[in-house]
């Protein structure tokens, strides 16, 4: 009894070590081999060592939990705390920079980019990071902070600080984040997106503005030629007027 159950729990890390190297050749079109993604993906390792990491977590062993999760940091730039949950087929791409919260929860097949953090709001106790749902992507330098859930295959824009729920397939974008597209739906008068093609909130105020300017200029333009012609018209009349009473005379 005490083999069979030693032999399903190696095929299940197998399985799980398994389903994050192909999570790498899902979403990374320059993997090549598997022998490649093993030794050179900072990403896969630094997910392999949080899970040993979280594993000694579990067992109680929080000092050398701390160990591993730091030389993962000093080793592949990214910092998993031993107590973050994560779920299967997780992809880290160029990872420098990451920061994974204790209480932060991730779920199956979830993507992120270097730069992000999923952190908390403050000095609170209890859970206080982030849960991601599957199918997330978080693009590069986005910050998600506090207890809040991010919906399952939703979208975080690069740069975006999120302190909000965001509900299930949604895309957010901005600072603070907000959301622009829900399933499938544009919120505003926004165009399509991805990971790269972004709008800008700031940058679609000012053309709003410069618009604004422009049909004012024109209005403007359109009462000065009004005006003048009233003008014209009225020192026509004048000068008839005159013509009129000299002829008299």
């Amino acid at each position: 009894m005490t083999e069979k159950r030693t032999k399903e729990k190696t095929e299940g890390i197998r399985s799980l070590l398994k389903s994050d190297i192909e999570a790498v050749f899902d979403r990374d079109p320059a993997a090549r081999s598997t022998f490649e993604v093993v030794l050179t993906y900072s990403g896969l390792h630094a997910v392999w060592l949080h899970r040993f990491a979280h594993w000694l977590y579990r067992k109680k062993r929080f000092l050398l939990a701390r160990i591993i999760s730091q030389m993962s940091r000093f080793i592949t730039g990214i910092e998993i705390h031993p107590g973050a949950r994560i779920g299967r087929g997780l992809f880290i791409d160029h990872g420098m920079g990451v920061v994974i919260g204790e209480t932060c929860e991730i779920g199956d097949r979830v993507t992120i980019y270097q730069g992000v953090t999923l952190g908390g709001t403050g000095k609170e106790k209890g859970k206080r990071h982030p849960t991601v749902e599957d199918g997330v992507l978080i693009a590069s330098g986005a910050k998600v902070l506090g207890s809040i859930r991010i919906g399952r295959c939703s979208k975080i824009g690069a740069g975006s600080v999120v302190l909000r729920e965001v509900p299930p397939h949604s895309t957010v974008v901005g600072v603070p984040g907000r959301v622009v597209v829900q399933d499938g739906v544009r919120v505003s008068d926004r165009t399509d997106l991805d990971q790269v093609n972004l709008p800008d909130p700031v940058a679609e105020t000012l053309r709003s503005f410069q618009q604004e300017i422009e049909r004012l200029n024109r209005e403007v333009q359109d009462l000065e030629r009004e005006l003048k012609m009233v003008r014209e018209e009225q020192e026509n009349d004048v000068i008839a007027r005159i013509q009129h009473s000299d002829s008299g005379t």
